[in-house]
């Protein structure tokens, strides 16, 4: 039982610090706003629009790399898994379809 206490308390403390730090960004964000809002400032709008579509090719590219990498480890698995798909699978397919989201988002909603 005390073998598992470390990695636990090791995830939990990296959560902590991820979400903490999206946490103060987002706070500045707000006070860089309401500071802007003070002065009548307005944020400018995006040029192009095609930050969706930029991301969206990273990260689907990342997945796809993640995914073709991680393939591999369902033959050594001895074929308990249709398709030699298992579960660390998903460290490759949740980036990818995030990216095609991502790239969905900007055909869906870009202007013409």
């Amino acid at each position: 039982m005390s073998d598992d206490f470390i990695p636990v308390i090791g995830v939990i403390g990296i959560l902590i610090v991820v979400l903490g730090f999206i946490a103060a960004m987002r706070y500045l964000n707000f006070k860089e706003n309401l500071a802007l809002a003070e002065k009548g400032i307005t944020r400018p709008e995006p040029k192009n629009g095609k930050g969706f579509l930029r991301w969206g090719i990273v990260i689907a590219s990342f997945g796809l790399a993640l995914t073709l990498g991680l393939y591999p480890l369902g033959f050594y698995s001895g074929n308990e898994f249709p398709l030699s798909l298992g579960p660390w699978m998903l460290g490759g397919f949740i980036p990818l379809f995030l990216g095609l989201g991502f790239i969905l988002i900007h055909y869906l909603t870009e202007k013409e």
